[in-house]
């Protein structure tokens, strides 16, 4: 039986000691590299490919589709990282069972949510919520363009609420990383871009 300790460790909710050279190694006093620099250029890549997509949408048809077939690249990356990349871009560091999810939510209602160094649980339901949301929009985007969907309004109407339900669900991730921010006093939005966190 693990102790609580190991338990912890095994959900990600404090760094373990990992062998020298390993992905969270120390490379600063007081931190652990968390997000590899795929995970960090996947990030920051989709931001900026999802609003240049939502802002051409009814404008720059040809820019639109270009970003959204950079959008579709991404993320079928990050999926192919999510099995074969360092632990805390796998999924199965960080996809937890609903039950698990909303304790975790429960508890940071209540400024009470245990501290994780990779994603938390409602983090890692966030991230699944956004591959499937955004898939969605790659293959109506994709269907849309063909011969057999091309007049096929249901679709476009398809496509048009997948993002903008997209772009709620950004709403709640940014609020979410505000509220872990302040809760933990920890600044997760530079952590995206350092790739480090406190250890």
């Amino acid at each position: 039986m693990n102790s609580p300790l190991n338990q912890a460790e095994a959900d990600g909710a404090m760094p373990s000691a990992p062998p020298a050279g390993a992905d969270a190694a120390p490379e600063a006093a007081g931190t652990v590299r968390v997000w590899d620099p795929l995970v960090r250029l996947f990030h920051w890549s989709l931001v900026g490919a999802f609003a240049l997509a939502y802002a051409t949408a009814e404008e720059v048809q040809q820019v639109h589709e270009i970003a959204g077939y950079t959008i579709a690249a991404l993320l079928a990356l990050r999926i192919v990282w999510g099995f074969v990349g360092p632990q805390h871009a796998r999924f199965s560091q960080f996809v937890r069972p609903p039950a698990e999810v909303l304790r975790f939510l429960a508890d940071s209602v209540r400024m009470k949510a245990r501290r994780h160094v990779g994603h938390n649980p409602a983090g890692g339901a966030m991230v699944l919520a956004l591959i499937a949301a955004i898939a969605g929009i790659c293959v109506t985007g994709y269907m849309m363009e063909t011969l057999a969907y091309r007049d096929a309004r249901w679709l476009e109407d398809v496509h048009e609420v997948l993002a903008n339900g997209t772009l709620a669900l950004i709403f709640l991730h940014v609020a979410g990383v505000l509220l872990a921010s302040f809760e933990h006093k920890e600044n997760l939005v530079a952590a995206m871009f350092t790739g480090r966190k406190r250890a």
